[in-house]
């Protein structure tokens, strides 16, 4: 199945005595960041001998801390007072107490630190370990931060399996540079300037504790601070607008799967999915922009349009053609406008299916088992509607549960022919370009002589055999949909750059052996 990544909700459909399952999506990264760490709570603290030792800025995180107590239940430590975490940090980095000749927690070789994860040591009643607490130290200034972690509190998770680490870790060097300028040292006057602007930069950067990006070094606080254009107000979820030039990115791809097997018993199948992604650098707290999607007279209307949660308005016959349901002429068939006011971040707009009369290649695959030997024959067929240009183009065809290749004896009619004995495997490497044709055949024999045995599969048993087809056209949509340039609409104070692109992949593509039994799907494929 296609499966962008998504959150699937599922609607039941019952047609003709046959159950449908529509796997509907719903963005994901509007409801949670599972891929990205996330901070407890954050300090800058400035130290300089012989002068006070300080908190200048911190920022606690509820949300996160939440999290953290459900994450590890009785075994939860709570963030204490910024006062007591500044003496355990000191206390940890060996920076307290110097008129001490020793003191066990800063100066036994147990406690040297070899991590760039420290353990402070909460005393009291709820007392506990806080880990893994991040200091990134330079010049006047130390950094630290208490990384979420996603995973049970005991037994503890190895430091290198933690993303949070890293991401942490660059956060705060990042704010190490935007706080420092270019000097090690910055003058007293650009640091409390920078540390004012640190609460509006928290807000572009780690917006809910969670680190998105880090700030640019030598920024000025009118180029830092969020500052809304107009009276527009800046909503909760847009941590930042943007400056520079304008661009506008509108890249649409069609992936098509297919399930042939050269019999006419057995129905062949194939179904295309589309998505459009776009990247929109516009300047403006809530710019408006327009995409339109045009298919030709007689293109096939677009089915199961899911949009994204930025889409201000739609009309209602878009979202109710259903893939499942019987296609009515009287569809709405474009064109599909899209008015939305985008997000900063790459986000898929919308994604849709189409019904296509065929599939852009057809094969014919046919193996005949002799003596320990397979005889070969295939035959593929570019259709006339596409392109016959390709970025790439290549048919393999493994051979599981038989013992590792002998010789080889195959002779393509266009391209070139790889064999991989090791892994049973022939590469058709077929290039850019069909013949004039548009159609290319492979002939030939193999044997299975190797002392080892090859790959298996459970699946592929005996003479049950596929061909499976990679391929990329670019410029090339199967349901012919695509995006002009001059349809993009952008109301903002710059004229931007449109860029638009469009192009076709191929996704689980296979050819059957018409010789053996296959797997057998009835119905849609997009179920």
């Amino acid at each position: 199945m296609l499966c962008p990544p998504l959150l699937d909700y599922i609607k039941i459909y019952h047609r003709r005595n046959v159950l449908f399952i529509c796997m509907h999506k719903l963005s994901i990264t509007s409801i949670f960041f599972q891929a990205k760490m996330s901070v407890r709570a954050l300090w800058i603290i400035s130290y300089e001998r012989g002068e006070s030792v300080a908190v200048r800025f911190s920022r606690r995180y509820p949300t996160v801390e939440q999290r953290a107590k459900c994450m590890a239940g009785s075994l939860y430590v709570s963030v204490p007072e910024d006062g007591t975490v500044l003496q355990l940090l000191l206390t940890e980095l060996g920076l307290s107490d110097s008129d001490k000749p020793y003191m066990a927690l800063r100066d036994d070789c147990l406690h040297q630190q070899r991590s760039p994860a420290l353990e402070l040591h909460v005393e009291g009643p709820s007392g506990g370990v806080l880990w893994p607490v991040l200091v990134f130290s330079q010049g006047p200034l130390i950094l630290a931060c208490l990384a979420m972690v996603d995973a049970p509190a005991d037994p503890r998770p190895p430091l290198a399996s933690l993303f949070s680490v890293s991401q942490g870790l660059t956060l705060l060097a990042g704010l190490q540079a935007f706080l420092c300028g270019s000097g090690s040292k910055p003058d007293r006057e650009g640091l409390t300037s920078r540390l004012a602007m640190m609460p509006s930069i928290l807000l572009q950067i780690c917006p809910l504790g969670t680190p998105l990006d880090i700030p640019q070094p030598g920024a000025s606080s009118a180029s830092a601070m969020p500052t809304p254009a107009g009276t527009q107000k800046q909503p909760a979820w847009k941590t930042g607008v943007h400056r520079g030039r304008a661009v506008v990115n509108v890249a649409l791809t069609e992936m098509v799967r297919s399930m042939q097997y050269g019999n006419r018993n057995r129905q062949d199948l194939w179904d295309v999915y589309g998505t459009v992604t776009c990247k929109c650098e516009v300047e403006g707290v809530l710019p408006n922009v327009t995409v339109t999607l045009t298919l030709p007279p007689n293109g096939s209307p677009l089915m199961d349009v899911l949009v994204h949660p930025c889409v201000s308005s739609l009309d209602a016959s878009v979202l109710t053609a259903m893939s499942v349901e019987d296609c009515d002429s009287s569809a709405f068939s474009g064109p599909y406008k899209f008015p939305f006011s985008p997000p900063l971040e790459p986000f898929r707009l919308c994604s849709y299916t189409s019904q296509v009369p065929v599939p852009p290649i057809l094969g014919i695959y046919q193996l005949k088992d002799d003596d320990n030997q397979l005889r070969i024959t295939v035959s593929l067929k570019l259709h006339e509607s596409v392109r016959n240009s390709f970025e790439y183009c290549e048919a393999h065809l493994p051979f599981f549960n038989r013992d590792q290749m002998g010789s080889v004896d195959v002779k393509v009619s266009s391209g070139q022919l790889e064999v991989s004995k090791e892994k049973n495997l022939l590469v058709w490497v077929l290039g850019q370009k069909f013949p004039k044709s548009r159609e290319v055949s492979l002939e030939g024999s193999v044997s299975f002589s190797g002392e080892l045995p090859g790959p298996t599969d459970p699946l592929c048993t005996d003479l049950t055999a596929y061909i499976k087809l990679y391929f990329r056209v670019p410029d090339v949509t199967l349901s012919g949909c695509c995006v002009d340039q001059h349809s993009v609409q952008v109301y903002s104070s710059a004229k931007p750059r449109i860029v638009t692109s469009r192009e076709l992949l191929s996704s689980e593509y296979f050819i059957w052996n018409s010789t053996g039994t296959a797997p057998v799907s009835s119905g849609h494929m997009m179920l």
